[in-house]
């Protein structure tokens, strides 16, 4: 059976555990990250909230609409990949001390 000072402990963790995670979820929208094809004709930029921010796309782009597709969906992948791991990476920060492994996005 528990102690007194195991369960204090355990409420001292449980506090700073929704303390960084509402720190975090503060934080999440204001991230962004970026990627670009290979070739740097197509650029493009997400934020922490898996939201689209920017697409740029070269104009010798425009031209293979079957290529421009795949670049674009590439591009997408990478930095939403990207924002995948910090968010993981943060996740860990913030139960970290506990212990907890929480799913990833």
């Amino acid at each position: 059976m528990a102690g007194f000072g195991d369960i204090l402990k355990l409420m001292s963790h449980a506090k700073e555990l929704q303390a960084n995670a509402a720190k975090l979820k503060e934080e999440l929208p204001q991230l962004e990250f970026s990627s670009s094809t290979a070739n740097g004709g197509v650029s493009v930029t997400v934020g922490g909230d898996f939201t689209v921010r920017k697409i740029v796309i070269a104009p010798e782009m425009l031209g293979d609409k079957e290529f421009l597709e795949k670049e674009l969906t590439d591009a997408l992948n990478s930095a939403f990949g990207s924002a995948r791991t910090a968010m993981q990476e943060r996740m860990k920060d913030v139960t970290g001390s506990l212990g907890i492994d929480l799913p990833a996005f």
